[in-house]
């Protein structure tokens, strides 16, 4: 349900209904992305964000550069800067996620995804069910 609100403003006002971007990247994983994409030459044209049969749980995701770009039938959109591409099978696992990138006290570092479709994770959480 949408109430209207009348202000003087000529920029329309957001709504509850318009949808977010698919995958959400935090500023961590966006910085990481954006400095891997510079070791490499600035060669990429987005992140492509996937979902792949695999690990522990069923599913897992898989994170790579692009050089290509958009392929028939992704979803393409910017998130933190990065402009992302998800396949369409993929799409319907990744509604909702964020993608961060997560350093531990013990050296380990890496992305972790946060998919609120998941039904159970794995322990090392690079796999799910859905």
């Amino acid at each position: 349900m949408e109430t209207a609100v009348e202000t003087n403003s000529a920029k329309p006002l957001a709504t509850s209904d318009e949808p977010g971007p698919m995958v959400v990247l935090t500023a961590k994983a966006s910085a990481m992305v954006k400095e891997t994409m510079e070791r490499e030459g600035n060669k990429f044209a987005g992140l492509r964000i996937a979902v792949v049969g695999g690990g522990c749980s069923g599913f897992q995701y898989s994170l790579d550069l692009d050089e290509e770009g958009a392929k028939d039938g992704d979803t393409s959109f910017v998130s933190s800067g990065i402009t992302c591409f998800v396949d369409p099978m993929s799409s319907m696992y990744l509604m909702g996620v964020e993608v961060d990138y997560v350093e531990t006290q013990f050296g380990q570092a890496g992305f972790s995804f946060k998919n609120p479709q998941a039904k159970s994770t794995c322990g090392c959480g690079s796999s799910f069910s859905a």
